[in-house]
């Protein structure tokens, strides 16, 4: 492969923020030379392929994790009210997409799927009717429906309230409009737009060695072609790593003073994957229940409907486990190889203050195919052993950093750090990511690229885009877009 010189932007990464950030580049400006690099043969095969990731539409309508309670008893939904902002804005460039021709076909990777929220006792359904007070007063959430009612949930989702007893204390919430995604086959469709619209390929079986300032131009960016092993070095301007689990080990790599002190948790996971047809048809939502006391906000148990490779499915998790690897087609070392001196005192700090989360993994990790059918029958009381069975997940890497008060902590959810002038960014960290994804690399874009975004031609281009682009959502411009999205989406 003959590379060119020099490059404008080097995504390292063939997932889903590298297709973003790169597609959106040339939706403002063609002229961008744009380089995508990609480790393994395909694109989409780490955190943003299917298996590997929970495929919600994550817009906050039903993770409860989104909605913390305070000491006074009030519910917090800032964070919910930010994330469906941020999944909307997803929403609004696959319209965009559609409209311009560039994709066809969108429930090949979207389809609408109700999302419920629903938990067991007395506590838990206080609380649940206190997030839907909150939410009703919203104009993002106001669509909100709440019951106790046995027979209504019976309606909602037959297959839980399958052999439940008229006593049994529960509660539960939906939203309509949700939505289930395959992300791979996003992540594929976009970069098809790249190469056949805007001549840029991703190059696969390439692997970035490491990132180098240079005097002329801004990096200098070391590439392992994995076939022949033949090494060379690209230039460019910007550089984005989007390597999933893979970007801390770069990131390091790099010479910059915003990369000290950051580590990564390593979290691998599991589903059970229902085998039975007749059972699978018996489940057309999403219900997502409560994290258990002292568990982590990513074991939040939920039994979806999902679509993938064109069949309907029904998958129930996540379930934890540890792996030292940082990505499933990483290394053994990964862990081992991430501990720098810059980082020992996060690690250590982030470890003491969550001893929880080690016990949880712990125990996760122990756990039989029994044990995870145990916790499945919280949800579907008689399911079979038979009828489900264990497929492994993507790797996840929690992102752990500096604390002044405790030394480190591990922060959930995804971070973008940058160089001062923006030249070098790098996305670390997890879920909501994928459905946040535009958004993410819309802020990447502000500090790589500017000057794209300030003009009035810019900006006006990315309103076209992305309606909520540098504007306040009011109540009717998110009631306009959600039905302008819906319809186009064909949800």
């Amino acid at each position: 492969m003959n590379f060119e010189k020099e490059y404008d932007l080097i995504c390292v990464g063939g997932g889903i923020m590298s297709a973003n950030l790169a597609l959106l580049t040339k939706l403002i400006d063609p002229s961008k030379k744009i380089l995508i690099l990609e480790r393994l043969d395909k694109v989409a095969q780490e955190s943003s392929a299917a298996w590997n990731n929970a495929g919600t539409g994550h817009s906050a309508l039903c993770e409860l994790n989104y909605c913390p309670e305070k000491e006074d008893g009030t519910i917090t939904t800032d964070k919910a009210i930010k994330i469906c902002e941020q999944y909307e804005i997803s929403k609004q460039l696959w319209s965009y997409l559609v409209e311009e021709k560039l994709m066809d076909s969108p429930n090949d990777f979207v389809m609408p799927v109700k999302h419920h929220s629903w938990v067991e006792g007395k506590e838990n359904s206080e609380y649940l009717e206190k997030r839907y007070h909150a939410f009703k007063e919203h104009f993002m959430f106001d669509t909100i429906e709440f019951t106790r009612d046995i027979e209504k949930m019976r309606k909602w989702f037959p297959l839980i309230m399958k052999d439940r007893k008229e006593n049994e204390v529960m509660a539960a919430s939906r939203i309509n409009r949700g939505t289930e995604v395959n992300y791979g086959t996003l992540t594929e469709k976009l970069f098809q737009i790249l190469e056949e619209k805007f001549d840029t390929p991703v190059h696969c079986n390439y692997e970035v060695l490491d990132v180098d300032p240079d005097t002329e131009i801004d990096w200098t960016v070391e590439v392992k072609n994995t076939k022949t092993n033949k090494v060379e070095n690209i230039d460019a301007k910007h550089v984005f790593i989007g390597a999933g689990g893979g970007s801390l080990l770069l990131l390091q790599k790099v010479e910059i003073e915003e990369k000290e002190g950051y580590g990564g948790f390593p979290v691998s996971g599991e589903w059970l994957v229902c085998t039975n047809k007749d059972i699978i048809k018996q489940h057309n939502t999403k219900v997502y229940s409560k994290a258990g006391i002292g568990d982590p906000p990513m074991s939040t148990p939920h039994l979806d409907t999902r679509y993938i490779d064109g069949k309907k499915a029904l998958l129930f998790g996540p379930f934890a486990g540890f792996s030292p690897k940082f990505l499933k087609e990483g290394s053994n070392l990964d862990l081992f190889k991430s501990i720098k001196l810059d980082n020992i005192s996060p690690l250590l700090g982030a470890f003491w203050h969550n001893l929880p989360l080690t016990k949880y993994l712990i125990q996760q990790v122990l756990m039989s195919k029994e044990d995870r059918m145990e916790s499945l029958r919280k949800f579907v009381k008689k399911a079979d052993s038979k009828d489900w069975n264990i497929v492994k997940a993507g790797q996840r890497v929690q992102i752990i950093k500096k604390d002044e008060f405790k030394g480190g902590k591990l922060q959930f959810g995804t971070e973008v750090i940058s160089s001062k002038d923006g030249s070098i960014t790098c996305l670390l960290g997890a879920s909501p990511g994928a459905s946040t994804a535009t958004a993410i690399m819309l802020q990447v874009i502000e500090k790589a690229f500017p000057e794209l975004l300030s003009s009035k031609k810019g900006e006006k281009k990315m309103q076209e885009i992305i309606p909520f682009y540098n504007r306040e959502i009011t109540q009717n411009l998110f009631s306009k877009e959600l039905s302008r999205t819906k319809r186009i989406l064909k949800l």
